[in-house]
């Protein structure tokens, strides 16, 4: 893969950049309004195209705009199936740094270079992604894991998605209260994200907390070799799970592995009221049996007392099959606001009834085959309906309590690991 050996930090580089990638997507499309005149072209290649232009310009830019590829990628709903996949790559295989890029930055942060630190110190990276890329180290016999975060994430991030915007609305087909909701998300937990020492802390805090799991291993972190651009961790050897269920793999280790995943999400939700809030195949790894290993948590959310009642019991038969109780939770979450008129009142009830209902499904029972496509095709299928319907522009659908929309998208992601895996599992609380 093509090194990056520098990338826009200023603002007018930044800009320019964008402006440039605009020209091109227009070149795009002249080119495909005059292949259709000879009928020679179709919507899917422009898509390609248009899709292959914009990763390749965001994998320049890092940060904020290969962020938001990256969860768009994870939005079946929302996307082409040609944006969809390009963006992908951007979960765990973006294009990395080159190594005197890489010193810089090391310098930067610590003030040494990384063989000053190190007994040895790979510049190429093992795994490059949106924020940052990770290279590997050794120190006194030990394997470890050092993250570097890109230049310029960190001070561009508001100012970047103010220049994404438009090719969210207008070549990514995604609307205004759609747009609304990724961009405040992406800004919210980047600026998280690109807090290091912030990571750490969280990090060291989940390690002990869930130490005790069965099969679930976190890396040990090293607070006197990180900083607030460089964030070192103990080497996890395994296989990124996105390769591991691309080959034959036992149904045992499959369900091991997806009730690994399921306890380790319950736990943090349940016990600790913080989870882990990018569910996504870049951020685990399969270890040696078939154990979980989980990384990265710069993208945490904490989950207040009073919000994690209500969307428990949303969860519940009881709350599901009580409409009064069910509707009592909605204004608590704030999906129902005291202006709403009797309309407004029935069309959220019932959307949210249908998809919290989905949410619940497998909770109604003892285990639960996330396998199941007819399952998985309702909640896509569902999500696009209510994308569709004219009632969610007229109301503004998109509302309800920051907290809910977190939570919520890491429920999603963490029933599509569930189900890439094909895992059954052990429904329970933890």
């Amino acid at each position: 893969m093509k090194e990056s050996s520098s990338i826009p930090t200023s603002k007018i580089a930044r800009a320019s950049k964008i402006v440039s990638t605009g020209i091109k997507v227009g070149g795009n499309y002249a080119k495909y309004y005059s292949k259709k005149l000879v009928g020679q072209s179709s919507e899917e290649e422009l898509n390609q195209d248009n899709a292959e232009t914009l990763y390749s310009a965001f994998s320049e830019l890092k940060g904020s705009a290969l962020k938001m590829a990256q969860m768009l990628s994870m939005e079946g709903n929302v996307l082409p199936k040609e944006y969809q996949n390009q963006f992908q790559l951007a979960q765990y295989s973006a294009p990395p740094l080159s190594g005197p890029l890489v010193v810089r930055t090391f310098e930067k942060s610590l003030g040494q270079k990384p063989l000053t630190m190190f007994d040895s110190f790979d510049m190429k990276a093992t795994n490059a992604a949106s924020i940052g890329q990770v290279h590997k180290a050794t120190l006194n016999g030990k394997d470890l894991a050092v993250k570097i975060q890109y230049p310029g994430v960190a001070d561009s991030i508001t100012s970047d998605l103010r220049l994404i915007k438009p090719f969210a609305l207008k070549y990514l087909k995604i609307s205004e209260a759609e747009a609304a909701v990724y961009f405040k998300e992406v800004e919210e937990k980047l600026l998280e994200e690109s807090d290091y020492l912030l990571e750490l802390q969280r990090s060291q805090l989940i390690r002990e907390k869930c130490s005790h799991l069965k099969d679930v291993v976190l890396p040990e972190y090293f607070p006197n070799l990180s900083g607030n651009r460089v964030l070192t961790m103990s080497w996890l050897q395994g296989e990124h799970l996105s390769e591991w269920i691309k080959k034959p793999q036992s149904q045992e280790d499959k369900n091991k592995l997806g009730q690994s995943l399921w306890n380790f999400y319950m736990f943090q939700l349940h016990s600790l009221k913080m989870v882990q809030a990018d569910p996504h195949p870049g951020n685990f790894l399969v270890l040696d049996n078939a154990k979980l290993g989980a990384l990265d948590f710069g993208c945490v959310k904490e989950v207040p007392n009073d919000f994690y009642v209500s969307f428990s019991a949303l969860l519940t038969d009881e709350v599901i099959n009580d409409k009064a109780l069910f509707i009592h939770h909605l204004e608590l979450l704030q999906i129902l606001l005291p202006d709403d008129n009797e309309s407004a009142r029935k069309f959220f009830i019932d959307t949210f009834h249908q998809m919290i209902s989905l949410l619940a499904r497998p909770f109604k029972f003892d285990s639960f085959n996330f396998a199941d496509k007819a399952y998985f095709n309702e909640i896509i299928q569902t999500g696009y309906e209510v994308s569709k319907l004219t009632e969610a522009k007229k109301y503004k659908a998109t509302r309800g309590s920051k907290h809910f929309l977190y939570v919520n998208r890491t429920f999603y992601g963490l029933y599509n690991l569930l189900h890439m895996l094909g895992s059954e599992i052990k429904v329970s609380w933890v």
